[in-house]
């Protein structure tokens, strides 16, 4: 298989199907689906079974507990064996021309991350579309749900750290971004929809980068703690 996509889900039969069809529709058909389910509580698991057939023996899953979203990513890491691998959770979905397009972009470099542009959706409407530059990942995360990883970055840099639970892909980021050999491709076509009400957006997952960024030695210890002081005051006052 040219791509292994991969969708990790908990207690999600709200969106999964959204998600299931946006991989189904593929245009793109040269791929593989997996599905790392938390051992969910509601009728995801009953979703996914009815889809399975339409994928024709292209979709592997589990259904087991995990230690969190990025736990559950590296077991589906683990699973793929496509060239390409790319990230949709249960409650985002591709366009149907994405993999069309990544392929496009795809020069067959052994190590290399390629990313698009991201839709945010808010109750089904579009509120943005962009893309950041990797050339400034020390600023910001770039569109992680639009990037497809080949598979041999993940076997020799490794894949997501268990010691962040909300940024371990912006820590992924940021460490592959320091290793020469990788060569990251931008690709200018909307690849992937976010949905604007995940965890991604907390408060804890703020404070999750701010940590992530003092250790990379990205920001400094006074302006780590007034951050973090700033984030504490307007949480209490409810901001």
């Amino acid at each position: 298989m040219l791509f292994s996509i991969i969708t990790v889900c908990f207690n999600s039969e709200k969106t999964i199907e959204r998600t299931m069809k946006s991989v189904l529709n593929q245009t793109f058909k040269d791929f593989e689906y997996i599905i790392i389910d938390g051992a969910s509580k509601d009728r995801t698991v009953e979703i996914v079974r009815r889809y399975e057939p339409l994928f024709e023996g292209k979709m592997k899953w589990i259904s087991e507990a995990d230690g969190g979203i990025y736990d559950a990513m590296n077991k589906g890491i683990e699973m793929a064996s496509g060239d390409l691998i790319g990230i949709v959770n249960s409650d985002d979905y591709y366009e149907q021309d994405a993999l069309e397009q990544i392929e496009k972009a795809y020069l067959r470099d052994d190590y290399c991350i390629i990313y698009g542009m991201l839709r945010k959706v808010l109750n089904g409407r579009e509120v943005m579309v962009y893309i950041k530059n990797h050339d400034f990942l020390d600023e910001d995360m770039i569109t992680h749900p639009t990037c497809f990883v080949s598979r041999k970055v993940y076997e020799k840099f490794g894949r997501y750290s268990l010691k962040y639970a909300y940024s371990a892909d912006y820590e992924f980021m940021l460490r592959i971004k320091r290793q020469n050999e990788v060569r990251f491709i931008e690709v200018y076509y909307i690849i992937s929809n976010f949905s604007l009400d995940g965890a991604s957006g907390s408060v804890k997952a703020y404070m999750d980068t701010l940590r992530l960024k003092k250790e990379y030695q990205l920001i400094g210890k006074k302006e780590y703690w007034l951050k973090v002081f700033k984030s504490w005051i307007a949480l209490r006052l409810g901001r």
